[in-house]
């Protein structure tokens, strides 16, 4: 899980915070407490289900099927957004050796080759995958630590400049400082959402949320310090690879800039190798329960390596990619606060869906200290991904709520596409296969509407069905 959360992102985020000052220090402290409320949130939740999807089954199973798709679509827009933000900083750490000029040709390639590369990786299967992403991420602490602890000896005060270089209202500048502090957290509920794919999930997934959440936590605040510290305000600001810059300041000449710089690639493609897995993920799960385009659930080999999520959410990231390269002079942060954006939408159905599992299904089993922490936790959850909307700013929010709405279409085409595919007196049950990692497990609830999921091609379809007071679920 680390290693979605960490990625090159964190190592671009220093100069993307440095026009609001060091009172970007105080939203990410602010930003830290929401992101554990959060983690402890996903935690909660995925003790009542085994199943992959995430907050895609955690809306769905808590509101209908409906805020299940909505969540699986804005997810999966966050997924692959967020590759095209990370690799753009992934980018600024390799012009440190080419395309030192940064001329828009060059940059362009480079982000290409950077996506496609851990998309050759997943295609593989989850085995390689899985034995990749635990190299980069040992490779990518290194200089995270290094900064966090070494690094905070040679901090200069005069460095950090204006308290509030940007000029806004405090709460202002915070809140928009926090929006983009708030993409160093994403991938914090990467565990549930491949819970089906984890050994004992109900033991390991809130574990790795909780204590991956804290480690980052830690990192991320004394190294992004020890960067303001070490690097003046001025040139902070227009740096594309501001660790490395830190790194040069400390032990002068280029080496040790160099060397974080290697860390930092090497970072950035485990972030990349591991969001194109969450890319195909979610959607997968969906596409299962005949909320998806059935393309999503089609897979390859023993491990079941769902091939068209994978290539066609590259596809995507590369097309944004290279949009925000021609249009944008700030690529990295407007692509940053579009994929929040639509990251905060799930973290903010999933927080809902907690309070209302504790608040009407589960009350009764709960003592009176545990109620409180549980509402308390999820309450702070909801109100802090508010909060980030809040942040993001008006064009962000309007370019997300547009992309949001494209897939109102996609799920009247599904209605439809299911609707002409079930037979006059409605299809029989099938068995439900828990074991491939389907959101089909379904929790501890309220009955929903009679749902059929559409037959998917080379599956077995799970069907859930309950009627008055009578549930059946086929297992």
């Amino acid at each position: 899980m680390i290693g979605s959360i960490i990625g090159t992102g964190v190592f671009a985020l220093p100069s993307a915070l440095a026009p609001y000052g060091p009172i970007s220090l105080v939203a990410f402290a602010a930003v830290t407490v929401g992101a554990l409320a959060l983690a402890l949130t996903f935690g909660a939740l995925s003790k009542r289900t085994s199943s992959s999807g995430g907050p895609y089954v955690y809306a769905r199973e808590a509101f209908g099927e409906f805020a299940g798709f909505l969540n699986a679509w804005s997810y999966w827009i966050t997924a692959w957004a967020g590759n095209a933000a990370i690799v753009v900083a992934w980018v600024g750490y390799v012009e440190v050796f080419v395309n030192t000029g940064h001329q828009v040709g060059g940059s362009v390639l480079i982000a290409l080759v950077g996506l496609w590369i851990p998309a050759a990786v997943n295609l593989t299967g989850v085995r390689n995958t899985g034995a990749f992403q635990v190299i980069t991420t040992v490779v990518k602490f290194v200089p995270l630590i290094f900064m966090a602890t070494i690094g905070l000896l040679f901090v200069d005060p005069d460095n950090f400049g204006p308290f509030n270089a940007g000029g806004q209202s405090t709460l202002g500048a915070i809140s928009a400082a926090a929006a983009i502090a708030l993409f160093s957290y994403l991938g914090l509920e990467a565990a549930s959402v491949v819970a089906g794919r984890v050994r004992e999930p109900g033991r390991n997934v809130p574990r790795a949320t909780v204590y991956g959440t804290l480690a980052c936590a830690v990192i991320y605040i004394l190294g992004t310090l020890a960067v303001f510290g070490t690097v003046s305000h001025g040139a902070l600001g227009s740096s594309t690879a501001p660790f490395t810059d830190a790194a040069n300041n400390i032990f002068g000449g280029t080496w040790a800039g160099n060397t974080v710089a290697v860390a930092a690639i090497v970072s950035g493609i485990g972030a990349l190798n591991g969001w194109t897995m969450l890319c195909a993920e979610m959607p997968y799960a969906a596409a299962r329960d005949g909320l998806f385009p059935a393309a999503f659930a089609r897979t390859r080999g023993t491990s079941g390596v769902p091939i068209f999520g994978i290539v066609v959410s590259t596809v995507l990231a590369s097309l944004i990619t290279v949009f925000s390269y021609t249009r944008f002079d700030d690529v990295f942060t407007k692509i940053v606060l579009l994929s929040v954006l639509t990251a905060v939408i799930p973290y903010l159905f999933s927080a809902a869906a907690q309070l209302y599992w504790v608040l009407v299904r589960g009350r009764d089993g709960l003592t009176l200290g545990r109620l409180v922490r549980d509402v308390t936790v999820a309450a702070l959850a909801m109100a802090f991904s508010y909060w980030s909307i809040q942040g993001s700013g008006y064009q962000t929010v309007y370019y997300g709520l547009f992309v949001l709405l494209l897939g109102l279409p996609v799920y009247v085409w599904l209605k439809r596409t299911r609707h002409e595919g079930e037979a006059p007196d409605g299809p029989a049950p099938a068995a439900s296969d828990k074991s491939s990692g389907s959101a089909a497990a379904v929790l501890p609830g309220p009955r929903a509407p009679e749902t059929t999921p559409a037959r998917l091609p080379g599956r077995r379809t799970t069907v859930v069905r309950f009627r008055r007071s009578t549930r059946r679920d086929q297992h």
